[in-house]
């Protein structure tokens, strides 16, 4: 039987501190009811003690929210924690997220502290939380680059003290697949509470990894996976939404579903790359403008012929445009006989290898033939 993956979309929180990507509070609000919309379990909606925007934005979508839990980070500081429980108290239901950083280097450099003190201060941060909602999520802030005897001792002490979700983040994008599964692994195995929470994953993508890290870590026993749409986050961002989805939507031999509505995923993405003013590259898996787009002869033949042979989806699934046969000088005559046929051009397979030459003349011009390149060739042989 499947296992359900929650989702947590820090896109508003992790995603916005992109330079350039600040939201004021209404343009936050859009992107949250349009998240609400696309499926997400759990919308991290800001930092409230950042500022005074933050927390106003934090309390709008905690008012408008109906179905989604609305969450608010934190650092374990008790006045983070009480001034995020105000601005969420409207919320059907909220989630506090606070936490602390557990490896050596952030014990050391960051907090000039020790790892029994570091402790204390992650159980009195969950204690205080417990005081405002049954919903608490700790992070260990670079659990990747954690020991994991001692990450488990820390993970063993918070559950104790009241915490519901593990976040175990690979903050600087460092694990490789194995390890953060390993990671995963050692603590479903070793923290003897651990069947009191769930363990989730929030992966950065420094090593391009977040999504890879993000599956393996499901595969190694979390059950929550943190993710932004489009993959926006710090530095090299974060994992993207619309990978892990369609990752465990393809791969049902993994046992595991999500409540996200896949066939939405295009269409936030675009939301968010335009409020957000931030670009989707061409590329991008699953919502870039070439992800379903063939330009060399072998594939387009291979596509014509059978589309499963060259796309593992279907455009339609993900709620993208149809696919596209792009002319280039890479492509052959069957995808020009597609396109012209298409444009309503009815050729034999003679008039195909005739036109192929001056078509290939063409493309060595430009990067991409044209439909008025199409038709002008097309009048231009009839004649």
């Amino acid at each position: 039987m499947s296992q359900k993956v929650f989702i947590f979309d820090t896109t508003l929180r992790d995603g916005e501190q992109v330079p350039g990507c600040k939201l004021n509070t209404k343009e936050k609000l859009e992107i949250a009811v349009r998240l609400e919309e696309l499926g997400v379990d759990i919308l991290e909606a800001g930092f409230p003690v950042s500022s005074p925007g933050d927390f106003e934005s934090v309390n709008q979508i905690a008012k408008t929210l109906k179905n989604t839990v609305v969450c608010g980070l934190t650092r374990a500081v008790q006045n983070d924690i009480e001034v995020a429980a105000a601005a969420l108290k409207p919320a059907k239901r909220f989630r506090i997220h606070t936490g602390i950083g557990t490896s050596d280097l952030h014990i050391k450099h960051k907090f000039n502290s020790t790892r029994e003190e570091i402790i204390e201060r992650a159980i009195k941060a969950v204690t205080i939380a417990r005081n405002f909602t049954d919903d608490v999520e700790f992070y260990a802030e670079d659990a990747g680059r954690t020991d994991n005897e001692y990450l488990a001792r820390v993970i063993e002490a918070v559950v104790k003290a009241g915490a519901t979700t593990l976040n175990i983040p690979d903050t600087t994008g460092y694990c490789l697949p194995q390890q953060y599964q390993e990671k995963m692994n050692y603590l479903y195995n070793n923290v003897p509470n651990i069947d009191k929470a769930i363990l989730s994953c929030h992966c950065h993508n420094d090593l391009g990894l977040a999504t890879a890290n993000s599956i393996a870590g499901v595969i190694g026993g979390a059950r929550q996976i943190e993710c932004t749409i489009n993959g926006l986050g710090e530095r090299a961002g974060n994992t993207a939404l619309e990978e892990v989805v369609m990752i465990l939507n393809q791969h049902k031999d993994l046992g595991f579903y999500t409540s996200i509505n896949p066939k939405l995923l295009n269409a936030v993405s675009r939301e968010v790359s335009e409020v957000m003013r931030m670009m989707v590259q061409p590329n991008k898996a699953i919502v870039g403008s070439n992800a379903f787009s063939h330009s060399s002869g072998i594939h387009q033949d291979g596509f014509l012929k059978e589309a499963q042979t060259y796309e593992i989806m279907n455009p339609a699934e993900v709620g993208a445009e149809d696919s596209k046969i792009v002319l280039t000088a890479r492509s052959g005559r069957s995808a020009l006989a597609h396109r012209l046929h298409k444009l309503g051009h009815q050729f034999t397979r003679n008039d195909i290898d005739e036109l192929y030459p001056k078509f290939l003349e063409i493309a060595d011009k430009k990067k991409e033939v044209l439909e008025a390149d199409l038709q002008a060739m097309a009048e231009e042989h009839k004649k």
